[in-house]
């Protein structure tokens, strides 16, 4: 079964995603976050440039969370909850 998860992006990457404040992209129930970011290299590509590098590994800049979960706790491969929300908050540098 297919269902939609729901990518918020902070301002500075929503230019990457057509000016949008969140992408909506289809999955199969039960797929990992891995496989969303493959989707959203298909429709989005230069927005997951900027999230994932050449393996498809999350730049270390770059923090996504499940609902309240660090993706990076849970890892990639863990299977997404039905109905979740992922937020996508890079790093920000100085001081």
């Amino acid at each position: 079964m297919r269902v939609d998860v729901t990518v918020r992006l902070p301002a500075a990457l929503r230019e990457l995603a057509d000016g949008r404040p969140a992408v909506i992209l289809p999955v199969h129930d039960g797929d990992s976050t891995r496989a969303l970011l493959r989707e959203l290299a298909v429709r989005h590509p230069l927005l997951h440039r900027r999230l994932c590098d050449d393996r498809g590994e999350l730049r270390r800049y770059v923090n996504v969370y499940v609902g309240e979960e660090d993706v990076r706790l849970c890892g990639l491969d863990a299977p997404l909850p039905a109905g979740a929300q992922l937020l996508v908050i890079p790093s920000v540098a100085g001081g």
